[in-house]
């Protein structure tokens, strides 16, 4: 046998397929859709011709570029600032937290650092001096860590917030200051003396001990160098800040400890305290005026008797307070200590971070088995803070939780890192998949190469697509590394399933250089409309205000023309333009007999022997009606073993079988040029015994579809459970909404065998504290505003969220804390003017306050006459109504800032533009010293509040809803204002979130109908897929609520997108129940038939592609994404191959396109078809315009152009009469090439 034609030689010129004749089309409206269609489906002819014609240099090409394009991962950014991923661009929220930056910087006040302590037995009390010990040496171990970075050593005492570090005019009593001012810590030891061991600074006094805070008692201090020197002004800050001892004058825990100072109220009863009553009220820092820790944050789950007197608690927390990097650089600025390191913000910065993980160095070994199986940077995180744990016993009844937002910043880190095990396990299981499902026993059948080359070429479109994003500056993020390259190679092989299925499909008599215009013809339109349903429902799903989903989104699918395309585009380019060409090269490959995947080997089955006999109908039954037209020839194979020949035998009594007395089964296997129908058919004979083939190597999945799954689906009583099952889990996936709550904790998010999910909860559960500010803004007059802004934070302070101060305390903000201050000078005034000390002429024998007070009392705000004498006595700093006159209001405001910093500290009110500095100097006698410069206006100042007993998003959410009216209400006052602080940046979403949810769906559903109605050209058919994904997406917001899975953006997007990916298993079966002929039994069963194997193995792709997340370290992954999207597949395999498939049979549309048969006056009779008798007559049913069918024919078999394959019913070149165009017209595609032959 001479030897194969190249695939090149074969191929002419490729026309587009000629439209359908008109007389093949119903009269009416379905003329124009059918026409559209056809024209459409002629481009991809002409697109998939000119692919297979210069296939070599499509993939060449294409495979460059799209490997061009991966190499932009190179360059790709992670971003992990909670800020940036979760807060809308040009929001509300964004807008303000641009504000505060501006006005501010970038960095926070400080960071905290905090330890939560509760007992192993939970509800076990911790209100003991035992219990308070061991807090005290966890806390202790804390305090003392070092780190050596830059040649120099970093401890607590150096890096700490120092709250308000006075200015003082002597030397040596400020150096002594900087030594020894204490770090904020806020601890419950603070109400013990054992509080100052966690205090590191010291000083050196001759003829003194070491002067620390275990032993300063600051008045004792004051007395002994009062003679040395002048420290009044230095003794009034103490006493206005009420310093008293500070630490020496509190008791002692442990009353036996040596260095417990005899001033303690129990040092000499040598009693324990009780601890219950000393903790009752919160405790104090070194200053009783301006640092009191509330019990809220100091004490939790704690239990009161009926007086409100404090029973017990169960968790202690220490909170150390950090300087930011900022703050770190501008202290050590210029300092004699770094002036040799080259000082940076950006080593600050690492200083911070270095310290905060210095006890992984020390605590590994010890924890490492119990986070065994985690990265590297997650252990590393999970053990930040643990040496405060090495100071427990092993047996302690005590268990300590740490965190440090370095910590949460590595987990971020980890979380966002791409997983290589996990995605190469994913991709390598796709790749067995595909070569599995797509091998074949015939070789010239298989295509276990085209499934490898196509999973290959979708993971290098996923590359692409995420390079072009890093290109086009798209941050990437956890939801981008961790579940976008897995859930865009189960989106993407799905169509290469379709196509490489469709491909070995070709209508008998396609040309051989026709097949990949074929191929597109026919599929090309199912995948067009997949993927732009996918990019439409990713676009839908970045109107989730959220810019971390957004951008994931935006990598999904085309974000505008500009930037041309990204996943789901680069995807589709490669199924359209580059799998084609590997299809046309597998082409070859079969027509020049090689083995597959092994394509250097020939086949053993190359050589071929066909005995053909040709014969002619006789006298056979001829059954009614179109859709009972069977198989005119059968044909056996079997290959010798001893000759490796393939021989294929027509018996010599081919004749037309009956239809069987079912009519869907007589529907449902008539002809479909499937080679399994040849090979299924059997004679009854000797003959057709020794030709009948294995059942293994007929069985597929379409198979099972044909024989098995359609007939049983579209019974009528299966049709009905079918319908009534879908009913009642669209009304249990209804109550499962309801269940659906709003929210996405960090514990959800921090993987469950990490210390820090251990904090996290606990805190959860015993402090939920989170410090807000109210955030006044420029653009109104602070001065003439006073009475507004009280009234602000009277309004602000009565919402139930907020933590209420003290009843012994006054409002902790810095319009209170002025007015205060200038009230506490005015009086000391009015003392000094009636005793004389202070006179009109002369204010220095009067106190430091009082000379403040004159000074501000004689200032006019006149830059001609600054200053007018007579208003002394004439004026008071503070009116009768509490309000601060306007012409003094930031006058005063500088004097203020300058002479309180204990007081400016505790109000944080972080005023921008900053008071100038004034030095105030009493016995300046230049008279320079009375003009005092005014601040500029404010345009930006805040009050502190805290919010407690946040447990639940509704909790959130009234909060943030009543923050936001008083800030209205004060709107309407004048006043500028906002709430700032985590809650409003992070919950905020939550106001709007179902409503963006409800609007994206519904756009998406309107959109979906559109593209659908413009693509398939039946508005009746996209109603019905419509009403199918707007069930999915119901049902899968149930299922939600029955998992316990709460709703934020995350859940969000992936809802909105269940529609895009739902499309993928409803197209393809309504485009093929569309495009076919008969009844609706007939065309569901067809599409069914053709559709099942493409549809559910991609259904299985995606799930293997999911397979790998349920792997993931973190919970969040497995339960937000992988268990969300395995049952998003499941309902789109259940609702695409049940559901619709019934809809579709019973209110399906009316078919485009019926079988014409030229005129014959006889046509065979029912009751002839049913007696088995050849009768002759008019058909009733058939109008006069069908064509008749004649009974003979004569087939001619030439040998076939692909070697190996089995011998169809018609060969690859068109030599076939009208029953073989007959069969050729079932093949789904509305568009035939030509009209039909004429039988004669």
């Amino acid at each position: 046998m001479a030897g194969p034609q190249s695939l090149r030689e074969l191929s002419p010129d490729c026309t587009s397929p000629t439209p359908p004749a008109a007389s093949q089309i119903l009269a009416g409206s379905l003329k124009a859709p059918l026409w559209l269609r056809a024209y459409f489906q002629g481009l991809l002819f002409s697109l998939g011709c000119g692919i297979q014609r210069h296939c070599g240099k499509v993939l060449f090409l294409g495979l460059l570029a799209f490997g061009a394009l991966a190499l932009g991962l190179r360059v790709a950014i992670i971003e992990t600032d909670l800020e940036q991923l979760w807060v809308e661009v040009g929001s509300r929220v964004s807008q303000e937290l641009h504000y505060t930056k501006e006005k501010l910087g970038e960095e926070a006040a400080y960071t905290s650092q905090m330890l939560i302590q509760t007992a192993r037995q939970e509800g076990k009390n911790v209100l003991t001096a035992e219990a308070l010990g061991l807090h005290l040496q966890a806390a202790f171990t804390a305090s003392k860590v070092q780190v050596s970075l830059y040649g120099k050593s970093w401890d607590l005492n150096k890096i700490c917030y120092k709250s308000g570090v006075p200015l003082i005019e002597n030397g040596m009593i400020e150096r002594m200051i900087e030594k020894l001012f204490p770090c904020v810590i806020l601890t419950p030891l603070d109400c013990f003396w054992e509080g100052a061991k966690l205090q590191g600074g010291s000083a050196y006094l001759p003829g003194r001990p070491d002067i620390q805070w275990t032993n300063l008692d600051p008045e004792q201090l004051l007395e002994e160098l009062g003679p040395f020197t002048s420290l009044e002004g230095f003794r009034e800050l103490l006493d206005k800040a009420q310093v008293g001892q500070a630490y020496v004058g509190r008791p002692c825990l442990d009353p036996d400890d040596l260095q417990c100072p005899p001033t303690a109220p129990n040092h000499h009863s040598r009693q324990a305290p009780n601890v219950a009553q000393e903790l009752s009220g919160g405790c104090y820092g070194f200053s009783h005026k301006f640092m009191h820790w509330q019990e809220e944050l100091l004490l939790g789950g704690m239990v009161r008797d009926p007086r409100g007197q404090l029973l017990r608690a169960e968790a202690l927390q220490s909170t150390f307070l950090l300087m930011s990097p900022r703050q770190l650089y501008e202290h050590f600025r210029g300092d004699y200590q770094t002036h040799d390191i080259g000082w940076s913000e950006e080593q600050a910065g690492i200083v911070l971070q270095a310290w905060q993980r210095r006890f992984v160095e020390v605590s590994v070994a010890r924890h490492r088995e119990g986070a065994r199986g985690l990265p590297s940077s997650v252990l590393r995180a999970t053990l930040s803070l643990q040496l405060a744990q090495e100071a427990l016993p092993e047996n302690s009844s005590q268990q300590i939780h740490a965190f440090s937002p370095t910590t949460l910043e590595d987990i971020l880190h980890t979380f966002s890192e791409v997983s290589a095990a996990r995605v190469a396990g994913g991709y390598l299981l796709m790749l067995a998949y595909a070569c599995v499902t797509m091998l074949r026993w015939d070789c010239a059948q298989s295509q276990g190469a085209v499934g490898l080359a196509g999973v290959l070429l979708v993971a290098l479109a996923v590359a692409s697509g995420l390079g072009l994003c890093a290109l086009l500056g798209i941050a990437f993020n956890a939801a981008t590394t961790q579940v976008l390259p897995f859930l865009a190679l189960g989106i993407g092989v799905d169509d290469i399933f379709l196509l490489a299925h469709s491909f070995t499909k070709a209508p008998p008599g396609t040309p051989l250089w026709e097949r990949m215009g074929e191929c597109l013809q026919r599929t090309g339109t199912s995948v067009a409309l997949t993927s732009i349903n996918n990019m439409v429902a990713f676009f839908m799903a970045a109107l989730v205000p959220i810019p971390a989903l957004r951008a994931f989104s935006l990598q999904c699918l085309p974000s505008c023309p500009p930037q041309a395309a990204v996943v789901v585009g680069c995807n589709f380019a490669a199924v359209m333009l580059i799998f084609p060409a590997i299809l046309s090269l597998d082409l070859c490959r079969r027509h020049r007999r090689r083995l597959d995947v092994l394509c250097c080997f020939s086949s053993p089955c190359s050589a071929r022997v066909i005995q053909i006999l040709p014969q002619e109908l006789g006298d056979r039954t001829v059954p009614v009606g179109i859709a009972h037209l069977t198989t005119t020839v059968q044909a056996f194979t079997h290959c010798e073993a001893s000759s490796q020949h393939v021989v294929t035998v027509l018996p010599p009594q081919a004749h037309l079988v009956p239809p069987p007395s079912d009519p869907l089964a007589s529907e449902l296997f008539s002809p479909r040029g499937s080679t399994r129908d040849l090979l299924d058919q059997e004679e009854g004979s000797r003959q057709k015994a020794a030709f009948k083939s294995l059942p293994c190597a007929c069985w597929n999945l379409a198979h099972f579809a044909r024989y098995w799954f359609a007939p049983l689906l579209l019974q009528s009583h299966a049709k009905a459970m079918v319908l009534v099952f879908f009913g009642a889990l669209l009304a249990l996936s209804l109550y499962g909404a309801t269940l659906v709550q709003d929210g996405l904790a960090l514990t959800d998010v921090v993987p469950r065998s990490t210390k820090e999910h251990a904090f996290l909860s606990a805190q959860l559960r015993y402090f939920s504290l989170y410090e807000v500010a109210l955030v006044t803004q420029g653009g109104f007059d602070y001065a003439h505003s006073q009475r507004a802004l009280f009234d602000l934070h009277q309004r602000f302070s009565s919402l139930k969220a907020v933590l209420p101060p003290p009843a012994t305390q006054a409002p902790r903000t810095w319009l209170h804390y002025y007015r205060n201050w200038l009230q506490g000078i005015q009086t000391a005034f009015d003392q000094d003017w009636a005793s004389g000390r202070i006179t009109r002429h002369s204010y220095r024998n009067g106190s430091e306050d009082g000379a403040l007070a004159y000074k501000l009392l004689i200032q006019t705000g006149n830059a001609q006459e600054p200053l007018d004498f007579s208003q002394l006595t004439t004026r008071k700093l503070v009116d009768k109504e509490g309000l601060i006159p306007p012409e003094l209001f930031y006058m005063g405001l500088t004097v203020w800032v300058s002479s309180d910093p204990l007081g400016l500290a505790a109000s944080q009110a972080n005023f921008y533009p900053p008071p100038p500095e004034w030095l105030h100097d009493r016995f300046d006698t230049t008279g320079e010293n009375l003009r005092i410069p005014a601040a500029q206006p404010l345009e930006f100042a805040q009050f502190p509040f805290l919010l407690h007993g946040l447990q639940e998003t509704a909790d959130f959410v009234e909060a943030i809803e009543g923050a936001r009216a008083a800030c209205a209400e004060a709107g309407q006052a004048g006043v500028r204002a906002y709430p700032s602080g985590s809650p409003f940046l992070f919950w905020e979403q939550y106001l709007g979130l179902r409503r963006c949810f409800l609007l994206a769906v519904c756009i998406l559903l309107v959109c979906t109908f559109l593209v659908c109605a413009l693509l398939l050209l039946s508005p009746w058919t996209a109603v019905l897929i419509v009403l199918v994904l707007a069930m999915m997406t119901v049902e899968l917001f149930g299922v939600m609520g029955f998992l316990g899975i709460k709703l934020s953006a995350i859940p969000v997007v992936i809802l909105v997108a269940s529609v895009g990916i739902g499309v993928e298993f409803t197209v393809h079966v309504a485009l093929g129940f569309l495009t076919t002929q008969g009844s609706r039994n007939l065309r569901a069963a067809y599409a069914l038939e053709h559709t099942f194997a493409p549809v559910t193995d991609g259904a299985v792709s995606t799930l293997l592609g999911l397979l790998m997340l349920a792997g993931s370290n973190f919970d969040f992954i497995v339960r937000y994404f992988f268990m969300v999207l395995t049952v998003l597949t499941l309902l789109g395999l259940l609702h695409g191959l049940v559901l619709l498939p019934v809809l579709l049979s019973i209110l399906g549309p009316p078919p485009e396109v019926v079988q014409m048969y030229k005129e014959s006056p006889r046509v065979l009779s029912p009751t002839a078809a049913q007696e088995g008798r050849l009768r002759w007559g008019v058909s009733a049913s058939l109008p006069q315009s069908y064509a008749r069918v004649t009974t003979s024919m004569t087939v001619t078999f030439h040998p076939p152009p692909l070697p190996g394959a089995y011998i169809h019913s018609a060969s690859d070149e068109s030599a076939w009469s009208s029953v073989a165009t007959a069969a050729a017209d079932t093949s789904g595609n509305p568009s035939l090439r030509g009209p039909s032959p004429t039988a004669e």
